[in-house]
């Protein structure tokens, strides 16, 4: 199957590419001119990223591209509730293979806080995105086997509250399936009002998921509520 096989909303664009490497660097220069753009008319851009392996080669060939760099904000869709210097944290990532070459200039803004309890350090999270630009001027998201997004995980106790359009917080405690099982996610009103809004999938396995995920419930499938905004969605077999 190819994505242009799939019933997609009117809203949302589909771009295939031929191979992983195409995807990372057609992605990496989009989000580029996009941020550069927001540069030049607003004097500063914010750019929301989502962590895992997957986006490694697109982290690494934006961080090449030239920018201004200086007047970007970064910050993440979710991060686990691990330390930044500790295995699995999204901030890491990002700080080892996106703040480096051109980027390293670019102002980070972590979710990871240090605290008592999930639900404490999502609220400080909460309130250091204060300073994030918004709207956002770019998102990029990928999507789980089970058709989930940042950490908005199917069966997370919080989930419903997490994807109201009028949930006031910018960012919610979240359970995972797989360890390490405490999240922190940005929230749905927050993550859609991003001006630019991507998804980034590779692979047969992921098509299928969105197959399904179009005609989903959200609550069972989270990638739903974003098919409902304007999408890019960039896919390689």
């Amino acid at each position: 199957m190819a994505i242009s096989e799939l019933d997609l909303p009117v809203n949302v664009v589909a771009h295939s590419l031929a191979n992983p490497q195409l995807l990372a660097q057609t992605l990496a220069e989009d989000v580029a001119r996009a941020l550069e753009f927001a540069v030049q008319t607003q004097g500063r851009a914010s750019l929301v990223v989502s962590g895992g392996r997957s986006p490694i080669a697109f982290f690494e060939a934006l961080s090449r591209l030239p920018l201004d760099w200086s007047r970007v904000q970064v910050s993440l869709a979710d991060e686990r509730w691990v330390a930044p210097d500790e295995a699995g944290s999204n901030e890491g990532l990002v700080r080892r293979h996106l703040l480096q070459n051109e980027a390293a200039s670019a102002r980070l803004i972590g979710l990871y806080r240090a605290a008592e309890t999930l639900e404490e350090a999502a609220r400080l999270a909460g309130e250091e995105l204060a300073d994030l630009k918004r709207p956002i001027d770019v998102l990029v998201l990928g999507m789980g086997d089970d058709g989930h997004t940042a950490s908005l995980f199917p069966g997370s106790p919080l989930l419903a509250d997490a994807l109201r359009e009028d949930c006031a917080e910018r960012c919610l405690p979240m359970q995972a399936p797989v360890e390490p099982a405490q999240r922190i996610t940005m929230t749905y009103p927050l993550l859609a009002s991003a001006r630019l809004r991507c998804l980034a999938i590779q692979g047969p396995a992921k098509l299928d998921t969105l197959r399904q995920a179009i005609e989903a419930d959200p609550l069972q499938m989270p990638i739903h509520a974003f098919l409902n905004t304007s999408l890019e969605i960039y896919w390689c077999p």
